[in-house]
């Protein structure tokens, strides 16, 4: 492999477990050579329910991204979600240190330090550090503070807590599998390194990850994270509603849902409308006509509860998003659903899709929204890896920088 850098990502949903495999390219961008997939179990709203069968579905993804890569996969990046995730800004205040009053690391590690110190429930951990600006002697917007002169460090974090057995529950079903974890990060974060630009993160926008259980949000603004809220409902309720409604079995109503479900009916054309499904009953042999309109009617005012939802909680964080919604995970496959999110959040929304300046090889192969994840780790992975093996003595400043861009999240 290039530079003997292998870079992995290992996306652990409630339904789909998913690998990427990639290598960097010469024109900067990860190649990616490797793509494995499979239905996951013993998972339920992102925690583990049954080590054995989270290790069994790592297992089958990671085999068949190795056989599609010729690689043997020995680590990977792997995301970290689950309904108890909070996200919190806090501030924290130093004194300069030295007398010639020069910003140094340790004032920096000191200053965050200093803002993550709150109190925790008890069988909570910190899982996430991430910086969002620096104030020196009360001039805000500092990105990079090493080397300033001042008397006064300020550092606002947005901090990010869960419970410790959710995390170490997970570690051990991947060790099961016989996989290190080089870290963990945080859905989301992992997502908007695949989709968004450094454009979206400064001007403000919100990426709604929806997985199959539970549905992420997160808020940028000024290039860092503003903002974090977890909802515990995903594109599984669509299926429920479904199979609720038709009376079908759930492996069924799964079925329907993904080839001829919609939640916009004004995408529907009158030829559309009329045109008939063949569905099967729950516990019959025959099957009977459905209209694509009916079906539609049951899914729509799902969705719009749903965003509904969202909206609501990115109204209470009065965080501007001018540069519109993102909708990133399985969940924002469900035709309509961008067009519902634009009329819910009155802003600019389309389906999160791998940036092609930062992905190549078989990138055309996972370019759809409920890859963003696992790309996105993979991206990271190899991110940190070239950081590692060229930049061993690297400067203090791009360590700073690499805690704006999210890529190496802090555990205590």
């Amino acid at each position: 492999m290039s530079s003997e850098i292998q870079a992995v990502g290992l996306d652990i949903g409630t339904s789909r477990v998913r690998c990427v495999v990639g290598e960097p390219a010469p024109d900067g961008r990860m190649n990616i050579v490797g793509i494995g997939e499979t239905e996951s179990k013993g998972l339920r709203r992102g925690v583990v329910t049954s080590t054995e069968s989270v290790a069994e579905a790592i297992r089958k993804a990671v085999t068949e991204a190795e056989r599609v890569s010729g690689l043997e996969v020995e680590s990977a990046t792997v995301n970290l979600s689950g309904e108890h995730l909070r996200g919190e800004n806090k501030n924290g205040v130093v004194a300069v240190a030295g007398p010639d009053k020069e910003i140094t690391d340790e004032d920096i590690e000191r200053a965050i330090d200093s803002a993550c110190a709150m109190p925790l429930t008890p069988g909570w951990e910190i899982v996430a550090r991430l910086p969002q600006e620096f104030i020196v002697d009360g001039q805000d917007g500092i990105t990079e503070p090493l080397g300033m002169s001042g008397a006064r460090l300020e550092a606002l974090v947005h901090v990010v807590t869960s419970p410790s057995a959710g995390r170490q529950n997970l570690v051990k079903a991947i060790s099961k599998a016989g996989i290190d974890v080089e870290q963990l990060v945080l859905e989301p974060v992992a997502a908007a390194e695949s989709v968004l630009t450094d454009e979206d993160k400064e001007y403000g926008c919100a990426l709604v990850n929806m997985g199959s259980e539970i549905t992420t949000l997160m808020i940028y603004g000024r290039g860092s994270v503003q903002h974090t809220a977890v909802f515990p409902f995903g594109s599984m309720l669509f299926t429920k509603d479904i199979a609720t409604g038709l009376r079908v079995s759930i492996p069924e109503a799964n079925k329907i849902k993904r080839a001829h479900g919609c939640v916009a009916g004004f995408l529907l054309d009158d030829h559309e409308r009329q045109e008939m499904i063949e569905i099967v009953p729950f516990g019959r042999s025959e099957t009977r006509g459905l209209s694509k309109e009916i079906l539609c009617d049951i899914m729509q005012p799902r969705a719009v509860e749903l965003m509904q939802h969202v909206s609501k909680e990115v109204s209470s964080a009065k965080q501007q998003i001018s540069g519109g919604v993102f909708l990133t995970g399985g969940g924002a496959l469900v035709r309509g659903l961008a067009e519902i999110a634009e009329q819910v959040f009155d802003a600019p929304t389309r389906i999160g899709m791998l940036d092609s300046s930062h992905f190549g090889g078989l990138a055309a192969e996972i370019n759809g929204p409920q890859w963003a994840v696992a790309a996105g780790l993979a991206l990271v992975s190899m991110k940190a890896e070239m950081r590692e093996g060229s930049g061993r003595g690297r400067s203090s400043a791009s360590r700073v920088a690499e805690w704006f861009g999210g890529l190496r999240e802090k555990f205590r």
